[in-house]
């Protein structure tokens, strides 16, 4: 029967320290093999939270599954920016250009709810509306505009 363990580390600096430690110590396995591997994995998302789920069979092998961080910490590192909006209807925290919002739907798209690259944008400037970002100095509610009257069309090629 293998253990599972899901957590969200920093990436490329998570330590045998709490959530790791305590959750694979029990498990009989070499804490820091597992944690020097992560960091090998999770090195290109540095300092971003990064979903880690880390699979232990009975011979006390492992196996590391690293997941895509949020989008919310895709776009605040695309955009430059340490925290999103307080209000984000009347202050702009950052601005995102278009083509990063495409390549973060793309890194996303296998865990959205969409099916099409098109809508899995229109999810990513979803989530700027609710973090106070433009998109190319517009407002994301018109970028959604936009996109639906085909303005984009040519950057959503895959």
């Amino acid at each position: 029967m293998a253990e599972v363990v899901e957590v969200l580390v920093p990436g490329g600096r998570a330590t045998a320290g709490p959530p790791l430690g305590p959750s694979l110590g029990p498990l009989g396995i070499n804490v820091k093999a597992v944690v020097d591997e992560i960091n090998k994995k999770t090195a290109s998302f540095n300092g971003m939270q990064v979903p880690v789920k880390i699979e232990v069979d009975a011979k006390k092998n492992f196996t590391l599954t690293v997941g895509i961080p949020p989008t919310t910490a895709l776009i605040k590192k695309e955009a430059g920016i340490e925290k999103g909006s307080g209000e984000p209807n009347v202050k702009v925290a950052g601005n995102l250009p278009f083509e990063a919002a495409v390549r973060i739907a793309n890194m996303k798209l296998e865990g959205m709810l969409s099916y099409e690259l098109k809508t899995a944008v229109k999810e990513v400037v979803g989530t700027c509306v609710s973090m106070g970002v433009t998109i190319d100095g517009k407002k994301a509610k018109d970028v959604f505009a936009l996109i639906n009257e085909g303005k984009y069309d040519s950057a959503l090629v895959k």
